[in-house]
């Protein structure tokens, strides 16, 4: 008996999707863990590099409601994301939107 079979090819991308889910639970979240760093770092380095100074917490929004987005995507198919993942994801956009309004300044917009 192999150690991984690996799934069904021949059903569709969403069959597989969900298949791999099923035998990697920690896909899900590692996957929207990715997004959110390459929208995050991503966007401060190229702001950095082309202004001088990053937005740390606009880039968290960013890299926040990228996530959300994927992952209410993922709602759409049974088996594809957790509830416990959907709600980890919405709160962490709604702390970041927080932080984000929390640290401009009066004349800041």
């Amino acid at each position: 008996m192999p150690l991984y079979t690996p799934p069904n090819l021949t059903s569709g991308l969403d069959d597989t999707l969900v298949e791999t889910i099923s035998t990697v639970p920690s896909f899900t979240p590692l996957f929207l863990l990715f997004v959110f760093g390459v929208v995050f770092l991503g966007g401060m380095v190229a702001q950095k590099r082309r202004i001088g100074f990053s937005d740390a917490p606009m880039w968290a929004v960013l890299g926040s409601i990228s996530s959300l987005t994927i992952a209410i995507i993922m709602t759409l198919r049974e088996g594809l994301i957790q509830v416990e993942v959907l709600g980890v994801v919405v709160a962490f956009t709604i702390l970041s939107g927080f932080w984000f309004f929390t640290s401009r300044g009066r004349g800041e917009t």
